[in-house]
Formats: structure tokens, sequence, C-alpha cells
């Protein structure tokens, strides 16, 4: 069966600096995995070349079987044009560390401007969804209220009700809990937890190692741009193989 992600040789530079030097793996159909490591790994910038919003400098990264942000004819890649790279976003959806809601529109509005203007939704349809999804996330009582009247974890819930209203096939998290107060991070994590136990195919990056521990299928800790070490969550934090693994782990936990 196809994997869900499969990352080939991934490189990624921002002028003279490489952030990403050959990245591969797989992550196959209903995984999760997480991704750790120090600050400036390239964790981050990984999951943005997973949806485009980083391009590439070489290598392949492909979402069930189609290769993202580029075609490709006679051996050489040519870049998309925004609206078609646009349309394969359209199934990836991203969390980010600051929620990024639109201010002026309702939690319900945030969920519903997608699905309407992009997939073309009837606006009844995407008002019956959205109120699904609110629910689902725990919020249904705050389907009329504003950004700045909800907390930090119940703005991330939106966010994550938000990508979910594009029936997205892979579900992409960049530190979702890094910019919460401690008190709220619980409340995040627990819809992610349920979007696991659901099937989501997942990409996690982040710091919380007991969510990973328990909801991960794969962990993988990266470090100056490459994958050090990749495996079972509980394997890996009791007993990690490398030594940079090792030393990272024993400052995290």
């Amino acid at each position: 069966m196809t994997p869900m992600v499969r990352a080939e040789q991934v490189c990624k530079n921002f002028g003279a600096l490489n952030v990403l030097k050959g990245v591969t793996l797989e992550v196959e159909r209903g995984q999760v995995l997480c991704i750790v490591g120090p600050s400036g790994s390239g964790k981050s910038t990984f999951l943005r070349c997973v949806n485009h919003l980083e391009q590439v400098n070489a290598g392949r990264l492909y979402v069930d079987g189609d290769l993202i942000g580029y075609r490709e004819r006679g051996g050489k890649l040519h870049e998309l044009a925004p609206r078609d790279a646009a349309k394969q976003r359209r199934e990836i959806g991203m969390v980010f560390q600051h929620f990024n809601l639109f201010p002026h529109r309702t939690a319900l509005g945030n969920v519903i401007e997608s699905p309407i203007h992009v997939k073309g939704l009837k606006k009844n349809k995407a008002l019956e969804r959205g109120r699904e999804l609110l629910d689902r996330v725990g919020l249904a009582d705050k389907a009329e209220a504003y950004p700045a009247q909800l907390s930090g974890g119940q703005q991330q819930r939106v966010a994550i009700a938000r990508a979910l209203a594009m029936d997205p096939k892979l579900m992409l998290f960049d530190e979702p809990t890094s910019a919460l107060d401690p008190e709220l991070v619980g409340e995040v994590l627990e819809v992610m937890k349920e979007l696991a136990t659901e099937g989501m195919t997942m990409l996690v990056v982040t710091h919380e190692m007991g969510f990973a521990r328990e909801v991960a299928d794969d962990l993988v800790f990266m470090d100056a741009g490459v994958i050090v070490e990749r495996g079972n969550p509980r394997e890996m934090m009791a007993d990690p193989k490398h030594e940079r693994t090792k030393a990272f782990l024993s400052k995290v936990m």
C-alpha cells in the first residue's frame, strides 16, 4: 500500500544555511509520527515542506502517492502554479504554533470560511458541518464567540476544527501547544489523541514527550537537519541508541 507520506532525500537551504540535509522517511496511513529535537534542527521546516509552504531544494515529497509542489517531466521537476499547489494543500490540514484565526469572525465563521470559499460548499451544509466540528473539539457552546473572547486553548481547538473542515487526509501539527499556558495544554492534546484514535494520519512536531510516548506510533529525533534516530517512542525514551538522542532526552524529560 502506498504510504501517506514519503520523503526522499529532502534538502532545504535558506541562503548558505542548510536546514534539511537529505531527510528520508515514510509515514503509513493512520500512523502518528512525532518529531522531536532541539530548536533549529529542521523539524518545522520539514513539516512546511510537506504541504509546499516551503520549496525544497532537492529531493522529493509525496503525499498519498502524489508528488507535492512539482510536476516531473523527463526526469526534471517543474514547480506547480500557485493555484495547483493550493489544490494539493486542501487535502493537508495544518495547525500552527499560533492560531491565525480571523479576529473579525466568530469561531463558527472561522471554521466555515474555507469550505465555502475554497471548496464551494453550500453555506447551510458548511454551518451544519462547522457546528459538528466545534462540538467534536468541545466548543459547541462557543460557536458565536470571537477569538478575543476565547482562551488560547480554545482558539487552538478552533484552529483544529478549521483544519478538519476541509476533510484532510493528513494532519500536520507544528508545536500546537508551545504558545499555550501550561494549564491549557491538556485540552488541545486530548483533541489530538481523539483524532489519533479515529485513525487520522498525523505528523506532529512537539516537545510534549508524554503525548509522544502515549500516542505516537513512531518517534523521530532530528538534529542539525538530519534524522538521527527513529523508533518506538517508549523504547527510544527508555534506551536511546545515539548519543545525541540521549543528550536531548536527558534535557527534556
